[in-house]
C-alpha cells in the first residue's frame, strides 16, 4: 500500500500557493507509526484549509484579507476541538447566564427562607399601625413619619431575623423533624453560614438603632435581643422555649409591649419630640395584642407537637394534646 490517501489531493501546481506540492509529495508507507500518520493528517488538512481560503479570496475578491484569516481560524478552532472529542462551544468556565441566575435565585429562595417570612410581615404591620397611633393631625403624614418609621421597621426586621435564626441554629435536629424545609435543617446553609448571618443582622440592628439615635428604639433592640436568646440558646437556666408558660410570657412581652409602647415612644419623642404620654388607642392596642398573643403563643407549636416530643420541649401543645389545645382555644378565641 503505497498510499493511505490515494487521489485525495490531486496536484495542481498552479492554483496551490507556494509549498502546494507537499500533499502530493506526503506518503504514508507501510512502515510509519501510528503517531506519524497522525501528523501527517493533520498536517493534510492544515493544507487543504489553506487551499480553500486561497479559492476563497480569488472567486470573492470583495472580502477582506481579515475576514479569509478569521475563517481560516475559526476552521483551526474546530480541527482542533473535533480532534480533542470536545464540544465546540463549551470551554470550562465559560459564562453560563443561566446557571448564574438560577443560582442567584436559589439563593434568595434560600435567605427567604431562613428568615421566616411570616414574622417578618407581622413585625414590619405592628410597627406600622402602632406608629400610626402617634399621628394626631394631618401635618404630621410627613417624610419624617415615614423616615421615622423606615428606621424603626430596619432595625427590628434586622433583630428579627436574628432572633429566628438563632432558633433555627438551636433547633436543626428539631427542625429535621418539625420543618425540614428550613436552610439549615436540609443542609443548605452550614451551621456556620447560619452563625455568620445571625451575628451580622444583630450587628447592624444595634449600629442602625444607636446610629438613629432613638433611645425607645435601641431599648427595643435590646430588650428583643435579650429575650430571643433566652429564648433560644441551649445555656443553664435558658433555653426557655422548653417551659411552656415562660415561653408564652417571653412572646407577649416582645409582641404585645415591646413593639407597642417602644416603637410608639420612638415616634412619639424621636421623631415628634413630644412628651411620652401614653393615649387610650395605645392602651387599647397594648391589651389587644396581649391577648392575641397568647393565642399566637398555644397555636404556634401545634404543628411542631411531633419533633417537640422527641426533643423534650414541653409546649402546650405537647403538655395538653394538639386536639385539645385546638378546641379550647377556638371556643375561647
Amino acid at each position: 500500500m503505497e498510499s493511505l490517501l490515494p487521489g485525495s489531493f490531486p496536484q495542481r501546481s498552479s492554483s496551490l500557493p507556494s509549498g502546494g506540492n507537499y500533499l502530493g509529495e506526503t506518503k504514508f508507507k507501510v512502515g510509519h507509526s501510528p503517531r506519524e500518520v497522525q501528523v501527517y493528517r493533520c498536517r493534510a488538512r492544515k493544507i487543504l484549509e489553506r487551499q480553500c481560503v486561497v479559492r476563497f479570496q480569488r472567486h470573492h475578491s470583495g472580502f477582506s484579507v481579515k475576514k479569509s484569516t478569521i475563517y481560516q481560524e475559526n476552521n483551526a478552532k474546530f480541527l482542533v476541538h473535533a480532534a480533542s472529542g470536545q464540544p465546540f462551544e463549551s470551554e470550562s468556565g465559560a459564562y453560563n447566564p443561566e446557571s448564574t441566575s438560577k443560582s442567584v435565585k436559589n439563593a434568595l429562595d434560600a435567605f427567604y427562607r431562613f428568615s421566616r417570612p411570616h414574622t417578618v410581615i407581622g413585625t414590619a404591620l405592628s410597627i406600622l399601625s402602632v406608629s400610626l397611633l402617634a399621628i394626631e393631625k394631618l401635618s404630621d403624614i410627613s417624610p419624617l413619619f415615614f423616615t421615622g418609621v423606615l428606621e424603626a421597621v430596619a432595625a427590628a426586621l434586622m433583630m428579627n431575623i436574628y432572633i429566628v435564626g438563632l432558633n433555627q441554629l438551636t433547633d436543626i435536629e428539631i427542625d429535621k423533624v418539625n420543618k425540614p424545609y428550613l436552610p439549615l435543617a436540609s443542609g443548605e446553609y452550614s451551621i456556620s453560614t447560619g452563625v455568620m448571618i445571625v451575628t451580622s443582622f444583630s450587628i447592624m440592628s444595634f449600629w442602625l438603632g444607636w446610629v438613629v439615635g432613638s433611645w425607645p428604639l435601641f431599648w427595643a433592640l435590646f430588650i428583643s435581643f435579650v429575650l430571643g436568646t433566652a429564648y433560644s440558646i441551649n445555656l443553664p437556666l435558658l433555653r426557655w422555649k422548653r417551659f411552656a408558660f415562660i415561653a408564652a410570657v417571653c412572646i407577649l412581652a416582645v409582641r404585645a409591649v415591646i413593639v407597642q409602647l417602644a416603637f410608639y415612644l420612638h415616634m412619639q419623642t424621636h421623631v415628634y419630640g413630644r412628651p411620652p404620654v401614653l393615649s387610650r388607642p395605645l392602651i387599647f392596642a397594648t391589651a389587644f395584642m396581649s391577648f392575641f398573643s397568647v393565642v399566637i403563643a398555644l397555636f404556634k407549636d401545634i404543628p411542631d407537637i411531633e419533633g417537640d416530643k422527641i426533643f423534650g420541649i414541653r409546649s402546650f401543645t405537647v403538655r395538653l394534646g394538639q386536639n385539645r389545645v385546638s378546641l379550647e382555644q377556638l371556643i375561647h378565641f
